[in-house]
């Protein structure tokens, strides 16, 4: 499948070089099927923001604030070339501490990565989905857990005084149908939902 040019908000990874799935060994990894274009509210658009953002639609930072499991990279084609995520979201099950029944026995998480280095820099941040039990991704997982997130971000969620709603467009042809490449073997549909996420 050929890159896609003349996308606004977000660069085509394969563009120069890189992929819509990270790194979990040298060969294999998980699709990013989410990105969040820089159309969106600037404010989601800083690391700061994300994590603020998220917690509106049920997910929140790690555990106590340490790293359970295997950093990921990706190659967003932006001349950074493979960089380690720069935010592990986890489902926030109940308000204390429930990022650690996450950790511990699985549900959704997001990883994400910013599309920002000097050949791409289009602020976009790119997310890599799934859904798990007991830390093993579930049948269909990539898919399930992307649908469960792209379901939160369209409703109208709100943290702090601060209140959002997202647009989604569906876009083909960014990923190739199926599991080649992908861990776990796990078939996903190679469908990437691209979201503008606007402030109300």
């Amino acid at each position: 499948m050929p890159p896609v040019r003349d996308t606004v908000g977000w660069v085509d990874p394969r563009l120069n070089g890189g992929r819509l799935i990270d790194f979990v060994t040298k060969k294999l990894g998980e699709p990013l099927n989410i990105i969040i274009s820089s159309l969106s509210d600037p404010y989601i658009l800083t690391e700061y923001g994300l994590h603020n953002y998220v917690k509106s639609i049920g997910f929140s930072e790690e555990c106590l604030g340490l790293h359970y499991g295997f950093i990921h990279q990706a190659d967003l084609g932006d001349g950074l070339g493979r960089k380690p995520e720069q935010f592990l979201g986890r489902q926030h099950y109940f308000p204390i501490m429930g990022t650690c029944w996450e950790s511990v026995r699985g549900g959704h998480h997001f990883r994400a990565w910013k599309q920002n280095g000097t050949e791409a820099n289009s602020g976009a941040w790119f997310l890599g989905y799934d859904s798990s039990k007991n830390h093993m991704i579930v049948a269909d997982g990539y898919n399930r857990g992307r649908d469960y997130i792209v379901n939160q971000i369209t409703q109208v969620t709100h943290w702090k005084g601060m209140w959002w709603k997202g647009e989604v467009e569906w876009r083909e042809g960014l990923l190739e149908r199926g599991s080649r490449g992908v861990n776990h073997d796990i078939e996903q549909d190679g469908l990437v939902a691209v979201l503008t996420i606007n402030r109300l």
